[in-house]
């Protein structure tokens, strides 16, 4: 792996994060500043205060105090509060006022108060501190130090533009006396939501201009072909020899005249999906059909059926093979060891999204998928591949997995098969609308269960919300069971093998079909075994090692 891409990747990675976190943020805050919109206040459900002293106040409320703000945001623009209030027994009237501290401290110095200490409005509880004193003040309304006042029967409302210093809140009965008991509703709105939303818009913006370029560019670097990729003998393939060359130790290569392959049998070292149809005569396979058992090389071909529901060779190969003598314990700490590959992994996730973004585009208006982009997103699924078939959902080799991109010798390998074209037409629909029924599925085998919370007395009626429930992903919990047999026999159970390594294959090819990798629709097969269907038989060991799965 190149070391300066991978920064890049990340640095693009960690600016386009914060580009969608403060885009998140603008829209948020525009959100709200619309429903603003026209004087509107943000208000709370109206709720009874009861106090058995003449005043109900506020604590001293320290409302952008000088050096509280930048300079650049002018203190006169901060918003305004609402109150609204009525008294609870008809025909009383009632007082709402807001003065500064010091004066509404000497106003009421030995009257008895309630001074709010907690407010909370969900659910509705109000918790005071009972100030003791004896003397009853004169009648609010005659005072003249307060900022804002509303006074009368029936519903009173009191907006005040908020300003810098220290404030108090006072609600008494319009004559002073004791009790108090008013309805009372607040509200509040902001001036600063517009300046505040066009910052984070800008700020989110230029990020991601600065992010995803940096992602893109790393990922192509990454992504770029190197050397033909490593292959078990007697394999290649086709597109990194010319045709005609032959190479030692391995089968005739495509345009080599050959006799034709044995009847019933799959001609050549390769999938002959793998050969352009034009060169299947040159190449020893009959066309446009494989021979008939029995027929020999010089039979007619039968008349081809295709299921496109019915893929017998996916082009997303996935292999695992079990190490030949596990490790009983090493499973339950592997999750703690591959902490360091998460860490890439997520960065190197995110790409993958951007790039499919990226590739999204090119095939809509290409038809073909940028190969270096193609050759990243498949490291990174392949790399996945290997840590969760290191430690998470199959446990099935000890060996460390390999930090790199490429095809290695490691025993879990995936691998997608690039196509010259792609349709324009399904790109717009195939990666969200026609992978649901698979998405579906796969949410079943590798998603965390959710359970539904019933409403309780302090939402809306008839509401609900969903929770992260404790339960764990089916692979998961087949790969725990498979680690508690390996633990007390010493044993992989091979059929338990086979089915994590098939439920797998289903995830990742659909992971494949999602990210616009292949057109083609993704089989609802279970694949099971080491081997993946598609997989040229030279592919993968033909024995299982002694101490192997049993």
């Amino acid at each position: 792996m190149k070391p300066g891409r991978m920064v890049m990747l990340v640095l693009g990675t960690i600016a386009a994060l914060l580009g969608l976190g403060l885009l998140a943020g603008a829209a948020g805050v525009g959100w709200l500043n619309f429903q603003q919109r026209d004087e509107g206040y943000f208000t709370t459900q109206s709720h009874r205060f009861d106090a058995a002293s003449s005043a109900i106040t506020t604590a001293g409320l320290d409302v952008m105090v000088s050096g509280r703000l930048p300079d650049v945001i002018p203190s006169d623009t901060a918003g305004s509060i609402l109150l609204r209030g009525s008294g609870a027994s008809p025909g009383k009237g009632i007082f709402i006022g807001v003065a500064p501290q010091q004066d509404a401290a000497r106003y009421l110095e030995g009257v008895k108060r309630s001074e709010i200490r907690e407010l909370n409005l969900r659910p509705f509880r109000v918790d005071y501190t009972e100030v003791p004193g004896t003397r009853t003040p004169p009648r609010p309304g005659a005072q003249n130090f307060w900022v804002t006042s509303a006074e009368g029967t029936g519903t009173q409302e009191l907006k005040w533009n908020i300003v810098p210093g220290s404030w108090t809140v006072v609600v008494m009965n319009a004559d002073a006396t004791a009790p108090v008991s008013v309805d009372l509703q607040a509200g509040v709105r902001s001036d600063l939501l517009l300046p505040l939303f066009l910052w984070l818009l800008i700020a989110g913006i230029v990020l991601l201009v600065i992010g995803v370029p940096l992602i893109v560019v790393g990922a192509m670097g990454l992504g770029r072909h190197g050397p033909p990729p490593h292959l078990p003998p007697g394999q290649y393939h086709p597109e990194h020899y010319p045709p005609g060359r032959p190479v030692a130790g391995q089968a005739p290569l495509l345009g080599t005249p050959t006799a034709g392959p044995p009847p019933g049998t799959q001609p050549g070292p390769y999938p002959r999906s793998s050969y352009p149809a034009a060169s299947y005569p040159a190449a020893g396979y009959p066309a446009p059909g494989y021979p008939a058992p029995g027929g020999g090389a010089g039979a007619p071909p039968p008349p081809a059926v295709v299921d496109q529901f019915e893929n017998p060779r996916y082009p997303a190969r996935l292999t695992g093979h079990v190490d030949p003598a596990l490790s009983r314990w090493m499973w339950l700490v592997k999750w703690f060891l591959a902490i360091p590959h998460l860490i890439v992994l997520f960065f190197l996730w995110f790409a993958l999204i951007i790039t499919s973004i990226v590739a999204w585009f090119a095939i809509l208006f290409t038809a073909r998928y940028p190969h270096s982009l193609f050759t990243f997103n498949v490291g990174v699924l392949r790399w996945s591949w290997r840590v969760s078939f290191y430690a998470f959902t199959a446990i099935g080799t000890d060996r460390y997995p390999p930090f790199t991109l490429a095809r290695t010798d490691y025993p879990a390998d995936f691998e997608v098969d690039y196509p010259d074209h792609l349709s324009r037409g399904l790109v717009l629909v195939k990666s969200w609308l026609l992978a649901i029924p698979h998405l579906l599925i796969v949410g079943a085998l590798a998603g965390s269960t959710r359970t539904w919370v019933a409403a309780s007395d302090d939402d809306f009626a008839g509401a609900g919300r969903y929770s992260a429930g404790n339960a764990i992903s089916l692979l998961s919990l087949l790969a725990f069971i498979a680690g508690v047999i390996l633990l007390f026999t010493g044993r992989y159970l091979r059929s338990l093998f086979d089915l994590l390594i098939g439920l797998n294959r289903w995830v990742y090819r659909v992971l494949a079909y999602v990210a616009l990798m292949r057109d083609e629709y993704p089989p609802f097969r279970l694949d099971m075994g080491p081997v993946d269907p598609g997989e040229p038989p030279a592919a993968s060991p033909q024995t299982t090692p002694p101490g192997g799965p049993s």
